[in-house]
């Protein structure tokens, strides 16, 4: 994270002086500090992510696809006669790290039609326009995706 924080800092600045640099650094440092001693960030996750690199890459890939699958899903209820039934999904995910969690609640939210009421741990609470919006949701792609990570 430190790194990336950096590179950001010098990428918006737009040029290269020993003062930016310096200011970087010091920058960097802090944000890294404080996300760690508040937030809770552990470099633990910047290892994991850069270990399952192109296991994220394909999820944002798949992310992509499922929103626009799921928008073309909403434009067509939006354009017929019938009304939403909307339903509330609860079910476990399964996943023991928080990150995998908070991946898959994000991406429920993130797709048109469903919205993450509630999660906690591996037990999530899902709103769905449609019954269809969230049937198989516990063997997702998302939930295929996120199982390979390590």
């Amino acid at each position: 994270m430190w790194l990336f924080l950096f590179l950001l800092w010098i990428v918006l600045n737009g040029r290269v002086t020993v003062e930016l640099v310096i200011f970087g650094v010091v920058i960097a440092t802090a944000v890294t500090v404080f996300a760690d001693r508040v937030i809770g960030y552990k470099s633990a996750t910047d290892k994991l992510i850069l270990r399952n690199l192109p296991i994220f890459f394909l999820y944002i890939l798949n992310l992509i696809r499922e929103i626009i699958v799921s928008a073309f899903a909403m434009a067509g209820m939006v354009y017929s006669a019938e009304p939403p039934k909307p339903v509330i999904i609860e079910f476990h995910s399964g996943f023991d790290t928080r990150l995998q969690n908070v991946l898959l609640a994000n991406s429920i939210t993130l797709t048109p039609g469903t919205i993450t009421i509630f999660q906690e741990g591996d037990y999530f609470v899902i709103h769905c326009l449609k019954r269809e919006f969230g049937e198989g949701i516990e063997d997702s792609s998302f939930v295929r995706l996120l199982r390979k990570i390590r």
